[in-house]
């Protein structure tokens, strides 16, 4: 049954969310000496630069230098990301990935910086995505 699961996502990943795992390939490119991981499907290449993670198609680039409870988390949220993509396909940029930019800079600046960062409509959806799909709960910084 996995393998069928996988065809599927896989399908729809490098067609209809073909643009997101397009610029996903570039940045795992752009990473590819830094440490990697499966999960559920997707590629984690885990970053030791300054800023967290992100989702394009099935690539998830996060940073491997930060705590595990925020590690955990960050796979399932990045993952509710990759899910996002297949719903939304060649819409994704532009509903989820310019407004999830956006309210990143604004939260890490004075503007919103009272709002919780998974209020938001993209993060919320992701993390409750992610956690339905995988099955897994989020810890949200125990």
């Amino acid at each position: 049954m996995k393998g069928i699961k996988y065809f599927f996502y896989y399908l729809l990943q490098f067609t209809w969310g073909i643009l997101q795992n397009i610029g996903g390939f570039c940045l795992f490119l752009k990473y590819r000496k830094c440490k990697k991981e499966f999960f559920h499907g997707s590629v984690i290449v885990y970053h030791n630069e300054k800023w967290g993670g992100i989702s394009m198609g099935i690539f998830i680039i996060m940073n491997g230098t930060r705590s595990e409870n925020w590690i955990y988390d960050a796979k399932i949220h990045e993952y509710g990301h990759t899910i996002q993509s297949l719903i939304l396909g060649p819409l994704y940029f532009l509903v989820i990935g310019v407004p999830s930019f956006v309210w990143r800079y604004l939260t890490n600046n004075i503007i919103f910086s009272d709002f919780e960062y998974y209020e938001f409509y993209p993060e919320g959806w992701a993390n409750y995505l992610g956690q339905a799909v995988t099955g897994q709960k989020m810890r949200l910084n125990e």
